[in-house]
């Protein structure tokens, strides 16, 4: 998550607004505790159900909201 927050350019803010887009709420201080050192003491591992969730919303963030089709029948492998 620290790469692609480098990688992509994204500020804190950026960030919490990306997952308000899947409705996942976290706070500036819980956010910023990823992104410390590992050595230090308010350092927090990031967990698989945030990292999904922003992967989820970064989806939305950079394409817009999937639209669905009232008509069309579920695809079938």
């Amino acid at each position: 998550m620290k790469k692609l927050r480098v990688a992509l350019q994204l500020r804190d803010d950026d960030i919490i607004k990306i997952l308000a887009l899947v409705d996942f709420k976290i706070e500036k201080t819980e956010l910023s505790a990823y992104f410390r050192d590992e050595e230090h003491t308010n350092f927090r591992p990031c967990g698989d159900q945030v990292l999904r969730n922003f992967l989820n919303g970064l989806v939305i963030y950079k394409r817009g909201r999937r639209e669905e089709k009232k008509n069309e029948a579920p695809k079938r492998p």
